[in-house]
């Protein structure tokens, strides 16, 4: 599920469109009403249910009395830096817990063998 949304907008009257591949689309999107925030500005958001296919391009396009071009959004699937630091330290945390864990289990087997626990009674 992708969201566009309009933020702090005056007066009403905006239009919010997805394009993939450049051409409008109208299926699997929903979008609210111009909601007030009650200082005089107003916002709006949409959403598009989207399956990612290889080499297509998805944006939204907003078009306003104070953008005069609009302003059209791609979406980019790329991680940022951020993200993709944060996956390599949990995968790297990750690696060396398995690597702790499986080092004490060949451990405890090697100290354990050759003994005979004999039952006292």
């Amino acid at each position: 599920m992708l969201a566009c949304s309009a933020y702090d907008f005056y007066p009403r009257g905006i239009k919010m469109t997805w394009l993939r591949d450049g051409m409008e689309v109208t299926s699997d999107v929903t979008s609210t009403e111009e909601l007030a925030n009650g200082n005089w500005f107003y916002q709006i958001h949409s959403y598009l249910e989207y399956t990612p296919k290889s080499g297509e391009t998805i944006s939204c396009k907003v078009v306003h009395k104070s953008l005069p071009n609009g302003k059209e959004v791609k979406w980019d699937p790329t991680m940022s830096e951020v993200e993709r630091n944060k996956v390599i330290i949990g995968v790297s945390g990750l690696v060396l817990g398995l690597i702790i864990t499986i080092a004490g289990v060949v451990y405890y087997k090697k100290k354990s063998t050759g003994r005979i626990l004999v039952p006292s009674s």
